[in-house]
Parts: structure tokens; sequence; C-alpha cells
């Protein structure tokens, strides 16, 4: 059961002791659905991080004393007012003062059932931002030369999200690989190819060597404790002789957010969509635009097995050397997501449908085309970087009400 806090404000007026009288029927009604546990305004700093806050207005005249509380009230402002001993009033003051302070804010107010639903939506948001906060991205070697926008400042990061930036020697990965044992490489080797649709034009010890880099990237996200990892891939290639496509693919299987290129944004992006939607991303480049259908395909040389119905293991396709993972996905609804900016404060979102597989010779191995719900006119006039990273399901909605709840720019 859904358990919140309730900040009660009282002016000096209002006994404290008639708070659940005046208020029967909202209280009564919601703890009908949840647990409340109400606390004097002046209790703010007792209530944990993790748990939901609410302020509640049990009578109007306390305004001020919320303009007092504003920098330790939980943001953004989620306040409940019932109407009664002038409650609503105070929150429509409170409200035009925050909007003069650009700051976010919520009213509940209704039946309390209404109010539970919408409680219930906003947990999930709130958890979502929690599961953020302490998050570890590793960055392994440095981001690929042509990501000019791609980056992330690591201070601006931190402070509105909350995670953090790691930097990783790229080296640290080739030096692991070469300790490990031809055996366990060649399990993993022959577990993977006996599932593989196809093998194209791939050599066995170009698989074993893969896999070699896989467990030695897994010994250093162990190492490091991260959560997720962006990995340069043309960085690591020169030092290791080999792809990290088939790493990144196992990795994101296993639960570890992993991205390419050196992406800050895109890997970010995908730690969110993780944290919103409990669903792994897909990150792609974006190949192709047809505005008259409102279509695009995108495409890239690794994606997670479990994420594709088929897949062919084949070669890297930008050097011919290497291995990469041809998925085959379904044809079903996705939501497309990227997070931009140096302080990863503004989005793109929009759902949409997976129309075909397509197989273009000279482009990424895994290829889908796109038919969006959004004007495709955002990829010519206004896109955030190239990356973009796909969704299966419909989240448009809580993504979008998520990434605004934290003061982001739409753009569209």
């Amino acid at each position: 059961m859904l358990a919140i806090n309730l900040i009660t404000y009282n002016s000096d007026f209002q006994k404290k002791s008639n708070l659940h009288s005046t208020h029967l029927d909202l209280i009564a009604g919601l703890t009908k659905e949840i647990t409340i546990n109400i606390v004097d305004r002046k209790g703010i700093d007792k209530i944990k991080n993790s748990d939901l806050k609410i302020i509640f207005l049990a009578t109007g005249g306390v305004e001020h004393l919320v303009a007092e509380d504003y920098e330790k009230l939980p943001h953004p402002l989620i306040i409940m007012a019932d109407g009664l001993e002038n409650s609503l009033a105070s929150a429509m003051e409170i409200m035009f003062w925050l909007r003069g302070k650009n700051a976010k804010y919520e009213l509940l107010q209704g039946n309390p059932h209404q109010i539970v639903e919408r409680l219930y939506y906003l947990d999930k948001m709130f958890r979502s931002r929690n599961e953020l906060a302490g998050k570890r991205i590793g960055v392994i070697g440095s981001p690929s030369p042509w990501l000019i926008a791609s980056n992330a400042d690591y201070l601006l990061s931190q402070r509105r999200w909350g995670v953090n930036f790691v930097d990783v020697p790229s080296t640290e990965i080739a030096e692991r690989a070469e300790h490990i044992k031809d055996e366990e490489s060649a399990k993993i080797a022959a577990e993977i190819t006996s599932k593989a649709l196809a093998i194209r034009d791939v050599r066995a010890t170009d698989i074993l060597k893969s896999c070699k880099f896989y467990l030695a990237l897994k010994q250093t996200v162990k190492e490091y404790d991260l959560d997720a990892f962006t990995l340069s891939c043309f960085d690591t290639a020169k030092v290791s002789g080999t792809t990290g496509c088939l790493a990144v693919s196992l990795l994101n299987d296993e639960g570890i957010i992993a991205g390419c290129e050196g992406d800050m944004q895109s890997v970010f992006t995908l730690l969110l969509a993780k944290a919103v939607t409990g669903e792994t991303g897909f990150m792609g480049n974006l190949l192709f635009i047809n505005q008259p259908n409102n279509d695009v395909v995108i495409g890239h040389n690794t994606i997670g097995l479990k994420q594709a119905s088929q897949f062919i293991i084949r070669t890297h396709v930008e050097s011919g050397k290497g291995v990469t993972i041809q998925g085959i996905l379904p044809e079903t609804e996705i939501t497309m997501l990227k997070c931009g900016n140096e302080s990863l404060d503004n989005y793109f979102v929009s759902e949409g449908r997976i129309e075909e597989n397509t197989n273009y010779v000279n482009a990424c191995r895994t290829q889908i085309r796109i038919h969006l719900s959004n004007s495709v006119d955002y990829f010519i006039n206004n896109p955030i970087g190239n990356h973009h990273i796909i969704i299966p399901g419909n989240y448009e909605k809580i993504l979008s009400d998520f990434l605004s709840a934290n003061s982001c720019k739409q753009i569209i």
C-alpha cells in the first residue's frame, strides 16, 4: 500500500486538534486506500528523503509559512487542499507565488479516490527520480571525436539528477582481456552462436576475442561499481583489437545499461528510461528521414539479444572487422526518447511503431523503420544530436510528465 507524508500547514487561528474532524471526508477517504503520516511543518527535517511528501493546506492564511519553508520543501511541490477553512484560496496564492519563481508544482483536489489515483502516479515518478540519484555512469575511453555535441557536464549533471560520471581508461579493458582464459570465452561463444539465426563473414577467433572483451568489461564494471557506462568503441578497438558491440549487447541483457561511442547524453537517456519505464532501450543512429510518411530509419551495430526476436552475428560495418549484432525486432509499439544538453535538461519524446526491419548494405547492422506519432520535422529543424533511444511500449506521457516535473525543456 502506498504511504505518504502530509506536511500540514495551519494558521495561528486554527486548532491543530481539529484537523481530522474538519477534514474528515478527505482524510477518511484517503486512508481507505493509502497510509497517511501527518507531519507538522516543524517536523519536515525528520522525514526521510526516500518518502513521498505532500503539502497539506489545512487552513487559509498559511502562504507566508510555505514561503518560509520553500528551500527545505520537496520539489516539485505537490499541494493538497480540499477547500475547507479557505485552504483552496491559500493554494491559489501559493501557486501564483511559485510561478513567479519558475518552480514546478501540482495541486491535488477533488474526491479522495481521484486524488489517490494521482498519488500513485506521482509516487512512481518520485521513485524514478530517487532511483537515478547516486547512479555511477562510466565513461570508458574518450568520447568519439565526431560527437561534438553529446557530452555532459559532470557537475551540472550531478546537481540536476544526482548521477556521477566516472572516467575509466580504455586500456584497462585490454589488459584484463589478456588474462581471460580461452575456455571461459569459448563457453560463452558457443552459447551465443548456438542461438544465432546466422553467422556471416565472422571468424571463430573474432567471436572468442569479443567474448574475452565482454568478460573483461564486466570485470571493469564491477571494479568501478558502475550502474551504466558508455564505451568509446573506436578508442577501445585500437587497444584491444576487437569491437565492443557484442559486449555492450550482453551487458544490456544483464541489466547493466551500456551505450556506445562515449555518448554521455545517450547513456543517461538509457538510464532514465529504465528508471521510469523499467524497459531497456536501444541506442541508434538516425539513418534516413521520410517526411511524407513521417518515418525514420534508426540503426546501430549492436542491440541486446533479448530485445530482438532473432539475431545474426556479423562484422562491424565501418571496419569490416570484429563482431556486431544484427537484431531483428518485432513490429510493435515503441517510444523514442532523447535527453540532451550539457546539463541534461532538454528532451524529445514521441511514440511510434516499428514498421519493418530494413537491410541497407552500407549502414549499421541493426536497422528499423519507425513511423512516429510526432512530426519528423524535429530531426530536420531542431534535433538533440544524432543518437536516439528506442523503448518498447507506449511511455510518452509518463516520460514527458517526469521530465517536465524536473524542469526539463521539451524540444519539438
